[in-house]
């Protein structure tokens, strides 16, 4: 079991509140650092196997990260796109519905303590996938830390 909260969204990042926002830009950079090689922590954390298990893993997770850039920018936020490794194009990720779900429920009880306006959006919201993900049928991801 990992002691990291390092949570990669599945959910569309215009779900998340300013406070989810920038956290996974921050832990979607991370990531990106462990795909390269470039630590040695976190090269095992099981949000990571989505990404890994694609033919090119830093070419995934780039594509994840434009798509939480692209949310900071239509917010008015400026995220620093020169980290991203790759160059913005197209990779479809799948992801389980049960695992969109499950992280719709996660994402309630975060907000329901830092944005509590933002949990009506979702309960009415269906559940959009991150722009670089698409759903598929199946229960909680294997991968999911419970």
């Amino acid at each position: 079991m990992f002691a990291s909260k390092l949570r990669l969204w599945s959910l569309h990042p215009s779900l998340l509140d300013r406070v989810g926002l920038l956290a996974v830009w921050r832990e979607g950079l991370l990531a990106q650092k462990v795909l390269l090689g470039q630590t040695k922590g976190y090269r095992h954390h099981p949000q990571l196997k989505r990404f890994q298990a694609r033919k090119d893993p830093v070419a995934a997770i780039s594509v994840y990260l434009w798509g939480i850039a692209d949310e900071a920018r239509a917010r008015g936020y400026e995220f620093d796109t020169a980290k991203i490794a790759r160059p913005k194009r197209r990779i479809q990720i799948p992801v389980t519905r049960g695992q969109m779900e499950f992280e719709r429920e996660h994402l309630k009880k975060k907000l329901r303590v830092r944005d509590r306006t933002r949990i009506s959006a979702l309960n009415a919201a269906s559940l959009r996938p991150h722009p670089a993900l698409r759903v598929v049928a199946g229960g909680v991801e294997p991968w999911e830390i419970r």
